[in-house]
């Protein structure tokens, strides 16, 4: 026999209160005494008394809901900085639901329509690509988005990224410096804002110092196909040096290297990613690259997005962040850097 759901008139009765008192105590942001939320938790907890959120919501037209959407959670960045925003939503009285995508355009409407029959109060989409109307179908349904770690050219939309383009140009100029010459770069996918960024601000800073690049290829920012690209660049006429658009995909570029086609890395060939993910770190990588600041792209996004759901500011603002190049062991060290 199913349980009996306990109401709030009845832990008002139970407490001693009005039944306004007990929706007061569970409502974030609204004022009770002390004393009448001791008596009213008191008598939740001995009722088994659980708030109707969604119910709450439909009376007040605020869920305190966010739609998290993601489609990469292979690479390490992700899944951190998904805690991370999930932990800073929650210190701030929202909740996320987490919403899967594919990383192309492909069905990404059609998630974002699902999650605005949740009546979720706000969207954060990480890793996906927009559609050109998408941004304009949650702006007349009044729900505000902010992208994550990608950007649109929509000059209306909001969006949180690390300086990439800058940070492309800083692995040039540190490969430069360190006299590599036949430099190749193995891209990430083509639609994202995060290699096209990266790949401009490198190419940029190689094409200053009078250097083309020297090779090509596509990971798509998975390992399997970082590692086909490994050996399609280094079959023939390989370069001393490679910049690939992300470490998830640099340390299978590395184990190719270096227990397929029995390359040192870095006395044959110097090896750079982006982002800093943990396994970055480990002994078994000691990759350089740059680091994504992630504390301060979800404290930024966190704040945009709290501020046009609760101030129904609608002025878009999109900040890139600068990460610092982190120097490690798997590319050769330019006289007078140090690590």
């Amino acid at each position: 026999m199913a349980a009996h759901k306990v109401t709030s008139m009845e832990v008002a009765r139970l407490a001693g209160v009005s039944q306004s008192a007990v929706s007061r105590v569970f409502t974030p942001g609204a004022s009770a005494s002390k004393k009448t939320v001791e008596k009213v938790r008191k008598a939740a907890k001995e009722l088994g008394y659980r708030p109707n959120v969604l119910a709450r919501a439909m009376v007040s037209g605020k869920s305190r809901i966010i739609g998290l959407v993601v489609a990469y959670l292979e690479n390490q960045f992700y899944p951190e900085a998904l805690e991370k925003l999930s932990n800073e939503l929650q210190q701030r009285g929202y909740h996320v639901l987490i919403f899967m995508a594919e990383q192309t355009a492909g069905n990404i409407d059609a998630v974002v329509e699902e999650i605005l029959d949740y009546q979720v109060d706000g969207i954060i989409a990480a890793s996906v690509a927009m559609s050109s109307n998408l941004s304009e179908r949650c702006r007349v349904a009044g729900v505000p988005m902010v992208l994550f770690n990608r950007s649109q050219d929509d000059p209306n939309m909001s969006a949180v990224t690390s300086d990439n383009y800058s940070g492309g140009r800083k692995i040039a100029e540190f490969l430069l410096a360190a006299g590599h010459r036949k430099i190749g770069h193995i891209a990430g996918w083509e639609g994202a804002s995060t290699q096209r960024d990266r790949e401009a601000g490198f190419i940029s800073a190689l094409a200053e110092a009078g250097i083309t690049l020297h090779s090509r290829t596509q990971g798509e920012f998975t390992m399997e196909k970082a590692a086909e690209a490994t050996r399609t660049m280094f079959a023939s006429d390989p370069p001393e040096a490679v910049f690939v658009a992300n470490d998830h995909m640099a340390v299978a570029v590395m184990d190719t290297l270096r227990f397929e086609l029995g390359l040192k890395v870095p006395e044959d060939v110097s090896v750079v990613g982006f982002d800093d993910v943990p396994a970055a770190g480990w002994p078994a990588y000691n990759l350089t690259t740059v680091r994504q600041p992630a504390n301060r792209m979800v404290a930024d996004t966190v704040e945009i997005l709290l501020d046009q759901i609760e101030n129904n500011s609608n002025e878009p603002r999109r900040i890139a962040i600068d990460g610092p190049l982190i120097l490690r062991g798997s590319a050769r060290i330019p006289e007078g850097w140090t690590t």
